[in-house]
């Protein structure tokens, strides 16, 4: 019998997704008829801007004829694609980035997921904590954790903690770290790094010889000055750091499936005394592995750089962040502490009275008929805090706000 990867079994057993999943169904029996209010899921509820639709209803028709037909896409991308992300993303903002820099891919998920195979098992990992599950996860599952403590942390991981106290603003690691993972604008607290504090972050990078893996995905919902959207804003980046970025919730395709990574040609790692460019790596790795992403799709990615698709998406993500003013506002009688929902989509929501996030999600659902997530679901310095993401429709929005604050008048 073949023998399994024992670091899955360092995992819970289901996700923590599922356990949310699993507590509404149990609800579900005895409340049947409840009707319930989802703010958990970071899934958008808006439809593809009508121009992404026009453009992916032509290349399907392009594909219904063998002259126009398109089979695997190019390598990293198609250049159409490629080149309408370096002019808008990056050529925009002063920052010059190569054609063959950028890889279009399924998912940030998964690139965030697949990246740490380009390093060495025993290279030591940070992470900010609380963050999205598959940076740990991915982590662990390649053997880099260590032994699972009581406490729900890894010994191997290098825990960077962001919390109230420290305005959620991560202190550089005590010890020589190889890996960095940092979110921002943060999900599932909603902070942001400004460009001094970024700038710690890409320096420290620099001197230890680390590599940062950036996750800028809800960079367009930036609203305030001096917040970068791109890591490449601070100088010397490109020589540290990979950027992740995605079409899902900017564009509306978390069930469309596009995103793109930047790996810089000057970013590299180290074989034996060999200078090795990631770059070269993450291609090889991509060809292996990867099939990269339908023409029709990467047609709908084009499109909402048009003039016509930036204005629709401008006012898709509009509504998300009025819908996070209404849960910011609605949530101030309540006297708690209320964080985010002003540079990304998602309200991080201190817990009261002592209450643990899965106390918090049991009230809301059970007085409110509202589901939140549970802050524990992304680490253990979320265990006292709760998210609510701002991409439901904006009336069950101001509906869930109402109900929450019904449930605290008589709140034990």
């Amino acid at each position: 019998m073949a023998k399994v990867n024992r670091n899955y079994l360092k995992l819970p057993s289901r996700s923590l997704f599922a356990e949310v999943k699993a507590r509404v169904d149990r609800f579900k029996e005895k409340r049947p008829n409840a009707d319930i209010i989802n703010l958990c899921v970071d899934d958008v509820s808006q439809p593809l801007p009508p121009a992404v639709i026009k453009a992916m209803h032509k290349a399907l028709d392009e594909m219904s004829t063998a002259k126009t037909f398109r089979g695997y896409s190019q390598e990293q991308g198609f250049d159409f694609l490629i080149r309408a992300i370096i002019n808008n993303d990056y050529l925009a903002r002063n920052i010059k980035i190569s054609e063959d820099e950028v890889f279009v891919s399924d998912g940030v998920k998964c690139d965030a997921g697949n990246l740490q195979e380009l390093f060495s098992p025993n290279s030591v990992v940070a992470i900010t904590d609380p963050i999205y599950p598959v940076f740990l996860d991915s982590n662990v599952i390649a053997g880099r954790g260590g032994k699972l403590k009581k406490n729900g942390c890894f010994e191997d991981i290098v825990y960077l903690p962001c919390t109230a106290k420290n305005d959620f603003n991560p202190q550089l690691p005590g010890k020589k770290v190889d890996i960095i993972y940092i979110c921002s604008p943060n999900n599932p607290t909603g902070a942001v790094l400004t460009k001094k504090q970024l700038k710690k972050w890409v320096d420290y990078a620099r001197e230890q010889k680390s590599v940062i893996i950036y996750d800028s995905v809800y960079e367009a919902y930036i609203t305030e000055q001096d917040i970068p959207h791109s890591i490449y804003e601070i100088p010397g980046a490109q020589e540290v750091a990979v950027e992740c970025r995605s079409f899902s919730q900017q564009a509306g395709f978390t069930g469309v499936r596009c995103a793109y990574t930047i790996v810089p040609k000057a970013l590299s790692g180290k074989a034996g005394n060999e200078n090795i460019p990631l770059n070269k790596l993450w291609r090889r790795r991509q060809c292996a592995k990867s099939n990269e992403v339908s023409y029709i799709t990467q047609k709908g990615a084009e499109a909402s750089y048009s003039e016509e698709g930036r204005a629709q998406i401008r006012q898709v993500i509009d509504y998300c962040m009025e819908n996070a003013g209404t849960i910011r506002a609605g949530l101030a009688p309540l006297d708690l502490e209320v964080y985010g929902g002003v540079n990304a989509p998602y309200i991080w929501l201190k817990t009261p009275r002592g209450m643990d996030s899965w106390e918090l999600f049991d009230h809301f659902l059970n007085k409110a008929h509202v589901i939140g997530a549970p802050g524990a679901m992304f680490g253990n310095s979320g265990k006292n805090y709760l998210r609510l993401a701002a991409f439901g429709d904006a009336e069950h929005v101001k509906e869930a706000v109402e109900r929450i604050n019904k449930s605290f008048e008589s709140f034990e």
